[in-house]
């Protein structure tokens, strides 16, 4: 499809995520900003202007027609201006960029009537070529939940969000209605469950960019996670020996020819929060990388490089770059346990960080992303401070279709086991603390000579 190209030569794609209220656009948009920067790419979220206006104390039931109007006015010429400044740092970006918008100028025209909209386009000398299909690359609309979601739909998620079933699905009909004639334009409905339908969404984005993503986004793709014994490290290579032309092979001939052919590592961050009862989980994450994309790479004029050096070229974490997430799973419905997932601001993570679930370790984790006989992996090595059962621990983990053995694994490392079915080895139960720890730290009271969690099952 059609691109911006950056003043460095670089691709700059906008992208508009849209759709009625309760669709997973927040979710999505945060998933889809995962997926691209784990491929290396510059990502840009423009917040929805709508939102930030209404979060200031506006509501529509005490507008008259003509604030109404004076107000959509405002809103779409703020939203052209706001998403024009990331569209120009975009452009100057090194790096591929993907723009996302959380809803695009079209979708003012769904809460005005025709004659309201046709009076500011005159206004403004505005027209919907320019507004809809020169303006953005791409369109996705995700549907409402109460189109054929209805269990799901809520209300408590979105402070800004009122609107009930009915008015949900007249929304959802107008904003869907008013991008018709997009030349890239995906709609992505409710016929699977929620998380299919955001991994259908990435898919159309990927499909639309021309970009190659393997079965890790086949909707019949599963996590499968692989404890790894240990890793390749700077300390190794430098014993490592050139074999002909062929690259790197280790003291025992086992090849490790572009090992990590380009790789981004990360330092991740996780806690768990306090939640109401013990079947909701709610969890905050904090992502930090320098803009270096790097890969293992030997320089040597011969064959022998006994005494030629090894330059590896790779990424220290920029503590002032940093990304956060909120993550709430929901008590299952339907046989679903639906995961609402947010980008917030560093503001919104230190006030959330106070709500730190004393039972649980924070999870600290460099996780290295890489593509390998293509494959796209996350391996995931737990660092210091932690329980004594995360020492040492790397978890190697891939979306895929391919079961058992039909699944080949990196070569240059060392798997003990598949530990996709073990519970124990997922996240919320490694950061558990022992019951001794958490008593030293936030001493329990006592019901019937018990300690009162016990008691009521909350431990």
């Amino acid at each position: 499809m059609s691109q911006k190209i950056g003043r460095n030569n670089s691709k700059v794609y906008r992208l508009v995520l849209t759709g009625g209220p309760c669709g997973g656009k927040t979710t999505g948009q945060a998933r889809l900003c995962t997926f691209f920067e784990n491929l290396g790419w510059k990502v840009y979220r423009v917040p929805e202007t709508a939102s930030i206006l209404l979060g200031g104390g506006v509501k529509w039931q005490d507008l008259s027609e003509e604030e109404v109007l004076g107000f959509q006015d405002n809103l779409l010429r703020t939203m052209i201006q706001i998403e024009n400044t990331f569209f120009d740092l975009a452009a100057c970006c090194r790096q591929n960029c993907l723009v996302i918008c959380d809803r695009g100028i079209m979708d003012g025209s769904a809460y005005l009537r025709p004659e309201q909209w046709k009076k500011l386009k005159e206004k403004n000398n505005w027209n919907e070529v320019d507004l809809r299909d020169s303006r953005y690359n791409l369109v996705v609309h995700m549907v409402s939940a109460a189109k054929g979601a209805e269990d799901f739909y809520r209300l408590d998620n979105n402070i800004t969000r009122t609107e009930g079933i009915e008015v949900a699905r007249q929304l959802d009909e107008l904003t869907s209605q008013a991008w018709v004639g997009h030349p890239y334009y995906d709609v992505i409905d409710n016929s699977t469950d929620f998380e299919r339908k955001v991994v259908r969404m990435i898919v159309a984005v990927c499909y639309r960019l021309g970009i190659e993503a393997g079965d890790r986004l086949s909707l019949d793709s599963k996590k499968r996670k692989f404890l790894v014994k240990k890793m390749i490290d700077d300390s190794e290579l430098l014993h490592m020996k050139i074999i002909g032309a062929h690259g790197l092979t280790d003291e025992i001939g086992l090849s490790v020819v572009n090992a990590y052919p380009t790789f981004q590592d990360f330092i991740v961050v996780h806690d768990y929060l306090v939640t109401p009862n013990h079947h909701m989980q709610a969890r905050i994450r904090r992502r930090g990388q320098n803009e270096n994309r790097y890969q293992v790479c030997v320089v040597s004029k011969g064959k022998d490089i006994k005494n030629s050096p090894i330059f590896i070229y790779g990424t220290d974490a920029d503590f002032s770059n940093w990304t956060y997430t909120h993550t709430i799973r929901r008590p299952e419905i339907n046989k679903e346990s639906p995961e609402l997932r947010m980008q917030i601001s560093a503001r919104e993570y230190e006030l959330l960080l106070v709500q730190k679930d004393v039972n649980h370790y924070t999870i600290y984790k460099k996780r290295r992303c890489f593509l390998w006989n293509n494959q796209y992996f996350q391996m995931d090595i737990y660092e210091e401070p932690c329980h004594p059962r995360c020492r040492g621990l790397i978890i190697l983990e891939t979306y895929t279709t391919l079961l058992g053995k039909d699944l080949e694994l990196p070569g240059f490392l060392e798997i003990i086991k598949e530990i996709t079915e073990d519970e124990n080895y997922s996240m919320y139960n490694l950061s558990k603390k022992d019951f001794d720890e958490v008593s030293r730290v936030l001493p329990l009271p006592k019901a019937d000579g018990m300690p009162l969690g016990v008691a009521s099952g909350v431990i």
